[in-house]
């Protein structure tokens, strides 16, 4: 597992950064997104897919998660 931050971008949509690696990149899709369950599978504007543990959704971002890749990313 990695530890990731997630923040929101000024004209709206999240961003995806791995410190690790110094990645940064658009999440094109979230599996859950309502207050009671957020997380589950990232998908990226690269083609990498990371799972986030669902959890209720955080009052504000940016917020760093623990998250496994399920897909590496295009280089």
């Amino acid at each position: 597992m990695a530890n990731i931050m997630i923040r929101e971008k000024p004209a709206g949509g999240l961003v995806f950064y791995l410190p690790k690696r110094d990645m940064e990149a658009d999440i094109r899709s979230i599996e859950f997104d309502t207050p009671e369950k957020w997380g589950g599978e990232l998908k990226l504007e690269n083609g990498g897919i990371y799972y986030v543990d669902p959890m209720p959704k955080p009052e504000r971002l940016p917020i760093s998660v623990a998250a496994r890749r399920l897909v590496a990313a295009e280089d």
